[in-house]
């Protein structure tokens, strides 16, 4: 009896590998794209920073600024005082708060109406991106001081409308004297300008979405909620981490809407961020050398939670 043997298959070949030669042309192509915006960004950037660390290592006011007086080097001395500071701890904790609320603020609202124009007839639409473009384009001393307006204690239409309503209590209402409801007046304001940027940015996305998929989730019966959590949100990931990094840039460095509609930080400064503080020991008290410092402070800080965003982000892609 002949035993036929079946034939056997021939082993896979393993990948081609790839050719380091074309990793190195497209490395150096994309050096050679890059080169004109890193040469902007380090005239831009890399000078400017290089004076604030340098004068946060010196003893440098008003008399050294005029030349009256000579620079004397104190190292690290400017952080010990800066950290041995109870108001400096204080203000960090007020500045991530209200940092963090703001970023999550703009990302909700812009996010929900990017959805909600991408589901909306043509009409609406436009009107929706008109008014949003219109907050987006406002100035940010104009905008706070027409919110101040809204929210003035005995002419604002806000507490009119509120007292109006049947709160009797929200009539001659002060919005800037306390920390919460001064925060929350500059949150929203900030908010409000900042959005339109989650929105439009969100609304590309979900537009570059296929429509396929978008039918296919309709179809099993997912509800608007559902899609928008399982099927828009992981597919637009890379502009929600593009949106998020840009607002936490924008909203941890905010000045102009704390100083002006806070009247600069506050009564006893209950209200100072950061930036402000900065501000005040910088140039309200001229000690220039102390106020870089804080502003190397907040550049670190914000470098550290954009760092971390996106290396989560990074890992929890990698699950997906």
């Amino acid at each position: 009896m002949v035993t036929q043997q079946l034939p056997v298959a021939a082993p896979a070949r393993p990948p081609a590998p790839v050719h380091r030669r074309g990793r190195r042309r497209d490395g150096r192509a994309a050096a050679l794209y890059l080169a004109p915006a890193g040469i902007l960004l380090a005239a831009v950037l890399v000078y400017p920073i290089y004076q604030l660390v340098v004068i946060s290592f010196y003893d440098y006011g008003q008399p050294q600024a005029a030349g009256t007086a000579p620079l004397v080097f104190l190292g690290f001395g400017n952080y010990t005082e800066l950290l041995a500071n109870f108001q400096f701890w204080t203000v960090l904790g007020k500045t991530l708060g209200f940092g963090a609320v703001c970023v999550v603020g703009g990302l909700v609202v812009g996010t929900g109406l990017a959805v909600l124009a991408s589901r909306v007839r043509a009409l609406p639409r436009i009107l929706l991106f008109l008014a949003a473009l219109g907050a987006w384009a406002t100035p940010a001393m104009a905008g706070s001081y027409v919110w101040l307006f809204l929210f003035d204690t005995d002419f604002g239409i806000v507490n009119e409308v509120l007292s109006g309503l049947g709160f009797g209590s929200m009539a001659h209402h002060s919005w800037t004297f306390g920390t919460l409801d001064a925060f929350g007046l500059v949150a929203a304001e900030v908010i409000w300008c900042s959005f339109p940027f989650v929105m439009v940015t969100m609304y590309a996305g979900i537009k570059g979405i296929p429509e396929e998929v978008l039918e296919a989730a309709s179809l099993d019966g997912a509800s608007t909620w559902r899609a928008t959590r399982s099927v828009i949100l992981p597919m637009v990931r890379p502009l929600l981490m593009i949106a998020t990094i840009q607002s936490i840039i924008w909203d941890f460095k905010i000045f102009t809407q704390i100083y002006v509609m806070t009247n600069g930080g506050g009564v006893a400064g209950r209200n100072l961020v950061l930036n402000v503080y900065a501000y005040q020991q910088a140039f309200a008290g001229q000690e220039y050398g102390l106020g870089s410092a804080i502003g190397v402070v907040m550049t670190l800080l914000l470098l550290s939670i954009t760092g971390l965003y996106v290396r989560s982000q990074r890992r929890s892609a990698a699950w997906v």
